[in-house]
This record gives structure tokens, sequence and C-alpha cells, in this order.
């Protein structure tokens, strides 16, 4: 079935052509999205069309509504959505905030908005735009985008947030390479007086980068505030068959473990299987092994302590 579509403007009036569907989309669509990385504004697309044609491939989903007058042909990553605002505003458009975090890696919170610098014009925040004012912010370039620089970001992210999470990102920016300690105590000069920042000056004594979740962070500062002693991270040890096992957290004096089990991970037969095997292999060596799940962490913060210091005295007295 044919549609009747205005695709071509000249001499300031449309030509009228009748155009399957699959032939406008391959053969015009395409060739207005192609010079700007998959993106395109609304002029553009009245070039090859009419508003009505245009309303109905967002109604659709062939086009799909980025920005206030910006396009693109399939949902974009946080780089295509910054490219779009880029061309709806005329301006080189800087990632803050979380944005900056998740091109940097280390975003722990999973916020869907994007975070950007005041440009300079008009922009008014969205349910998927905050804008925000920062002076001095030292910028960075990444995967080809300017952003707040890494530790500033992870600094900045972390004041933010409460205790657990803002640890987890100091965690997460180093764990990710993306910057270092001395970087992080740097920027947290930098932004010194501002809100949060004691909270997160505290909490880099603790930071640090073998923690490879934000899960196994938050279980870190329990153990911190219960005053268990501190445990080692991702600790190998080998077991009686020659086979190495990595460990979240040991206490290896007293042969005592302690294992986060995401309910993610622990989805699938196979991840079932490889921890029973685990754990088993690792209580033929003597250990005492300790699963801890988010319920532990979250909600009885109390009884996850208690149950380790158990196995610690258990550990003393038995040497």
């Amino acid at each position: 079935m044919h549609i009747r579509a205005f695709i071509h403007r000249s001499a300031s009036r449309y030509v009228r052509l009748a155009t399957p569907p699959h032939r406008l989309e391959s053969e015009f669509i395409d060739e207005v999205f192609a010079p700007s990385g998959g993106l395109a504004t609304r002029e553009q697309l009245l070039s090859v069309m009419s508003p009505k044609t245009l309303a109905a491939y967002v109604k659709k989903g062939a086009v799909v509504r980025v920005w206030h007058g910006v396009y693109a042909l399939c949902p974009p990553d946080a780089i295509g959505r910054l490219a779009g605002l880029d061309l709806m505003t005329g301006k080189v458009i800087v990632a803050c905030m979380g944005t900056a975090a998740q091109l940097y890696g280390f975003d722990t919170e999973k916020d869907d908005r994007i975070h950007i610098l005041d440009p300079g014009v008009r922009m008014r925040p969205t349910s998927g735009l905050m804008v925000h004012q920062r002076i001095h912010a030292p910028l960075r370039r990444v995967d080809g985008r300017l952003a707040t620089a890494p530790a500033w970001t992870a600094v900045e992210v972390a004041r933010t947030l409460r205790r657990h999470r803002a640890l987890a990102t100091l965690d997460a920016a180093l764990h990710c390479e993306a910057c270092t300690a001395a970087e992080l105590d740097a920027a947290i000069r930098e932004q010194k007086g501002r809100r949060g920042i004691v909270k997160v000056r505290e909490l880099m004594r603790h930071a640090d980068g073998r923690a490879e979740s934000p899960m196994e962070s938050e279980a870190r500062l329990v153990f911190i505030d219960g005053g268990l002693p501190t445990p080692e991270l991702q600790y190998e040890i080998v077991d009686r068959c020659g086979q190495m096992w990595r460990v979240d957290f040991a206490w290896p004096d007293a042969m005592v473990i302690a294992e986060y089990e995401s309910m993610e991970w622990h989805a699938s037969r196979e991840a079932l299987k490889h921890d029973r095997i685990k754990t088993s292999r690792l209580q033929e060596c003597g250990y005492s092994v300790i699963p801890i799940v988010v319920d532990d962490v979250r909600n009885n913060p109390f009884d996850l302590v208690g149950r380790i210091f158990y196995h610690l005295d258990r550990a003393a007295l038995a040497g």
C-alpha cells in the first residue's frame, strides 16, 4: 500500500509523490540523518517530508524525538544525546555530574538524565535534562566530548549522595582508573566549603579501587562503621585441587571469608553451580564462608557485623 508524502521542496513548493514508506525512509530520511551522525533537526526533516508525515513517523517509532527540534532514527546513547544538544543550541555542550561519570565509566547511580554545564543560552531543565552552574570546573575530553575532569566529577557526584553510595562512587572512580587517589584529594581541596564535602573528605580515607561493585563498597562501609577489623579485598586462595579463587572480603589469619551474592549474578543455573563449587572448595581449605545479600547490608547491618564478629572471635578462641 502506498502513502502520499511531500519529499522534495522546489521553488517554495512541495512536489507530491506516491512513495512506499520503506523507500521514503531508505532513500531520503537516511540521507538527512547521515551528515550529523544519525541526528537531524526538524527543519532538515521538513525539507524532505511534510509536518504531518514527520508526526506519523514519530508516532510509529521510525523517527525518535531526542530533544525539542532534534530527532534520530533510534534512541541515542549519552554521547548521541549530548550531540543532539549541540545541534539544538549551536554550542559545544559540556557533560558533568552523572553524565560525565558515565562517560568515564564510574556511574554507580545509573542516572538516565543528561547533566550538562550551563552553555550560556536559555535552556529549561526537563525530566531528562539537568543544567548546572559550575564555575571553574576543570574540563577534559573523553570519547570526543568535553566533560568535567574525572576526579572533580567523582567528588562532585559523591557530595550529593548518602555515605554508602558516595563511597561506592569514589571506589568506582579508582577501580576504573579514571583518576588517582591524589587527584581525588586535590579535587576535594578545590571544592572546599561546598555542601557535602566534609563527608567526602572523611570517606576518602576508606576509598579503595579494589572494590568491584557498588554493593561491595556498601558492605565495606558497614564493616567500618561496625568496628570490624579491616578485611583484605579481592583476596586470592588456592584450593586443594590447585585452583585459584578470589573472594570479596577475607580475614586470612582467622580463616574467615565474606562474599557478596548479587541477585542478578546468581539468577542463572551456571552462576549458582559456580558458587556452590567455590564455597565447598574454600570450606575444604578450612575457611568459614559468610554469604552476604543486599538485605544484610541495607536492612540488617548490625546483624551482619555480629555474624562476622562471631566467626572472628571463634577463630581467636580456637587459636
